[in-house]
């Protein structure tokens, strides 16, 4: 009898680490959802029909890499590692709380959590590995209008592939996926003027998809993709001058 996969989703109980989940779960893996919020991660998993764990594990925490590896004990392993959780604004108006918050989750509690997983894979070679973070195309250039926010992506995109070229040097069997979707309509956008919204269910199936071919970067949709391609093209002076997002 074939083991079941194994992954874990470190903010899964809304948007985009929720759909995943629930694609995952629904699909023969065993899951394990996390997040700050116990009500929210039981509602969740009633809500998703498969092997479904919850664990209370907020980033933010210094022990949250200790829960992370207690969890994965706890499942025997794992085979997937995919980091959902974040916060961003729209602040034009530079509220230094909401600038302090987005990098303190976004940087400090990202790597928290990534450098924990890296670890463990490394510690065990017996094992494939794959680590994955939703990160965004805000991280392709910088946003005036959301400056913590598309820092933290960026920091977010440069960190995997750092990670990436030291687990080919160490000769880690790691493999990981940068996910970079365009605006999403979750809460964190949800009283934006960002264009071309997508809708979470449909990016977590592009997301599903790319996870089990191992895709080093996906860009969704295909619209960013295009749109992405021309926003590298555009020169600095010329850049910090759009009036993008206001």
């Amino acid at each position: 009898m074939t083991s079941k996969n194994k992954a874990i989703v470190m903010g899964a109980t809304s948007g985009i680490g929720y759909e995943v989940a629930r694609i995952l779960a629904e699909s023969g893996w065993q899951v394990a959802i996390c997040g700050r919020r116990e009500q929210l991660l039981q509602q969740a998993k009633e809500a998703i029909n498969g092997d479904v764990l919850t664990a209370r594990i907020d980033i933010n925490e210094e022990q949250a890499p200790q829960q992370l590896l207690q969890l994965i004990e706890q499942m025997n392993g794992i085979d997937l590692y995919l980091h959902s959780s974040g916060i961003g604004y729209q602040n034009v108006a530079l509220d230094l709380e909401k600038e302090m918050n987005t990098v303190q989750t976004n940087t400090m509690g990202f790597t928290r959590m990534i450098t924990a997983v890296y670890t463990y894979f490394a510690e065990h070679p017996e094992k494939e590995g794959h680590i994955a973070c939703i990160s965004s195309i805000a991280g392709t250039k910088g946003l005036g209008a959301a400056p913590a926010y598309s820092s933290t992506k960026r920091f977010q995109s440069f960190y995997m592939e750092c990670l990436t070229q030291q687990a080919h040097i160490r000769g880690l069997n790691i493999h990981f996926t940068d996910i970079r979707p365009g605006f999403v309509t979750t809460e964190l956008i949800k009283d934006s003027n960002f264009p071309m919204q997508l809708k979470a269910p449909d990016v977590a199936r592009q997301i599903v998809r790319a996870l089990k071919k191992k895709k080093a970067v996906v860009t969704i949709d295909w619209r960013y993709h295009i749109l992405v391609f021309f926003w590298r093209m555009i020169p600095r002076w010329l850049w910090v001058r759009l009036k993008i997002c206001r």
